[in-house]
Parts: structure tokens; sequence; C-alpha cells
């Protein structure tokens, strides 16, 4: 039994098909620089063990996959596709996802190795509580309540992940 609408299967095979290319240039593009990277057959070290076997296997596989996905895609009669998948972009959880992903990017790209793991890891807590709970949610919270059921969850993950893995693990954090 098939419940979905024409205009969300089209958008579906829409975003299939741009989801296929991302997966296909990804691939490629960890294939080449897999196959550039340094050779140790100057060392007599067997050529089957070259740094960059496995990742090449992986890049290969994955644009093997994104292949796959796209002749899938492609083949799916989509009239109208585009138009329902850009309105499927521009949706509130579509910007939900968008504001998720500019917060983690922020957190792994500029807070982690610019401050401690634990304080970055505090800050990027606090600000995704506070960000989905006053203003990316259709029924906003009360600022101070949620600014302070933050600051004690941030703090507490924040010294819980330097606890856990500083101290009982013995991995060192950036």
């Amino acid at each position: 039994m098939d419940f979905e609408e024409p205009g969300e299967r089209a958008a579906r095979a829409r975003a299939d098909l741009l989801t296929a290319i991302v997966l296909v240039a990804l691939g490629l593009v960890i294939f080449y620089l897999s196959w550039s990277m340094p050779r140790l057959e100057p060392r007599r070290i067997h050529p089957a063990t070259i740094p960059g076997l496995v990742p090449m296997i992986l890049g290969l596989t994955l644009a093997f996959c994104g292949a796959l996905l796209g002749w899938r895609a492609g083949s799916i009669e989509a009239k109208g596709g585009w138009q329902a998948l850009g309105r499927v972009l521009v949706s509130r959880p579509a910007v939900r996802i968008l504001a998720l992903l500019a917060l983690a990017l922020f957190y792994t790209l500029v807070l982690v190795g610019w401050l401690p793991f634990w304080a970055a890891s505090m800050l990027f807590i606090f600000t995704f509580i506070l960000l989905f709970e006053l203003s990316m949610t259709d029924q906003p919270a009360d600022p101070l309540r949620s600014g302070i059921w933050a600051l004690a969850i941030a703090v507490t993950a924040g010294w819980g992940i330097f606890f856990v893995f500083e101290r009982i693990f013995l991995v060192r954090l950036p």
C-alpha cells in the first residue's frame, strides 16, 4: 500500500537525484585524494598496504552507490518534482535542519580547537537548547526557564563529557 502523494514522490525522486550527484562527486574526490597519497614502495613496503587503500575502496563504493541511487531516481517519472522539492526545502522543518547543520558546523569548525572541548561542548549545548526552544518552535518556551534549564544541562553535559573521556577512558580531547 502506498500512502504518499504523487507530488511527494516526485520531490523525493528529485531529492534522490541531487543526493546521488553529491555522493558520486564525494566518492570520486575521496578516491582521488586516496590515490594521490604518498606511496611506500621506496621503503620496500608491499603496494597493497598503501595508506589510502581503504579510503580508496570506500570512495569507489560510495560513488557506485550514488550512481545506483541516481539511476533509480532518474528512472522515476517526476512531473513537477523540482517545484515540489523547492517547496519542501523552504518549509519550517527544512529551516530547522539547516539551523542544526549550521550550528553543528560552527561547533566543529570554529569552537572545537579554539576553546577547550568541554567549553565548546557546553556552549554548543546551551545554544542548541535555547535556539530550538525559543525560536525554532511553534510555541516558544519561557526564556528565563529555558535559559536556566539550558545552562544546567550544558554544564552537566560538558563536565560529564570531560570526566568520562579524560578521566575514565583516558582519551585526550581536542
